[in-house]
């Protein structure tokens, strides 16, 4: 567990404890312990800001100047150099901060009335923000995740998601037990052997369940879903790659719904 850190609002210097706290921030454990995660940059934060409480701000004195009503429980101001050292980026901009993670219990509901995401093992932290990012796009608001599916709140998560993350809520819950609470409600999910997505008659709500980089959709999981699609390549029968990447796949299917239901 990362050491408290008393920090003053008056600190006119980031210090050494401090940029280690904002560092631990990397590791899960010491997330789930807090119930904290990081966000920096400009825009990432600003998007943030009013959505999640926000636990520390750290910011150059030129950015506090231009958001003098930034609300915080701690505001800290810090050289370029300290924002350098205390970043998780390559390139720090202006401004971190730290916020609380929801608390919300998991509602399975949503399914039945709207249409949501599932996630089984999704592992890499790039492929997830842009998931988020793309169910923001497409106005899905809720996503239900695997226990072994990538951290949502993980820094790089977290940047991938540019902001969306405060429109999308990240549900942590077992697959098999979710779908099985759902009835009669689509489940649909993507299968080589699946029948063709632009021939299909797509519901508005439902869940879209999308698999695993290597593996695809594990066999529990698939055994439960009773809309299997596939997304052709083109030409139909031409020599290509062997699969898509999943978050590109998760857009194509996105789109696909919401085309439909324009039509409708």
């Amino acid at each position: 567990m990362p050491s408290q850190v008393n920090i003053n609002f008056n600190l006119m210097a980031l210090s050494k404890n401090c940029m280690k706290y904002i560092r631990s921030f990397e590791l899960k454990k010491n997330r789930k312990a807090e119930r904290l995660f990081l966000a920096e940059g400009p825009k990432l934060v600003g998007d943030l800001l009013g959505h999640f409480p926000c636990r520390l701000l750290v910011a150059t004195a030129q950015w506090l100047a231009q958001h003098k009503l930034v609300e915080a429980a701690q505001i800290v101001e810090a050289t370029d150099d300290e924002l350098s050292r205390a970043s998780l980026l390559k390139t720090p901009q202006q401004v971190l901060a730290l916020f609380e993670q929801p608390t919300e219990e998991v509602n399975t509901n949503y399914p039945q009335s709207e249409l949501c995401l599932a996630l089984d093992d999704v592992q890499d932290p790039g492929n997830l923000g842009t998931i988020i990012r793309l169910a923001d796009w497409f106005g899905i608001r809720h996503i239900y995740c695997s226990p072994n599916t990538a951290d949502a709140f993980s820094p790089k998560v977290i940047q991938a998601t540019m902001g969306a993350i405060a429109r999308v809520n990240v549900h942590y819950t077992p697959l098999p037990d979710l779908i099985q609470s759902l009835g009669d409600t689509p489940i649909y999910g993507t299968f080589l052997d699946g029948d063709s997505i632009y021939k299909q008659s797509l519901s508005e709500h439902g869940l879209i369940v999308m698999g695993n980089e290597g593996n695809g959709i594990s066999q529990p999981v698939a055994a439960l879903i009773n809309r299997k699609l596939l997304i052709p390549n083109y030409p139909e029968g031409c020599a290509t790659s062997e699969s898509l990447n999943v978050a590109i796949a998760t857009a194509v299917v996105c789109a696909e719904f919401r085309r439909t239901a324009s039509l409708k």
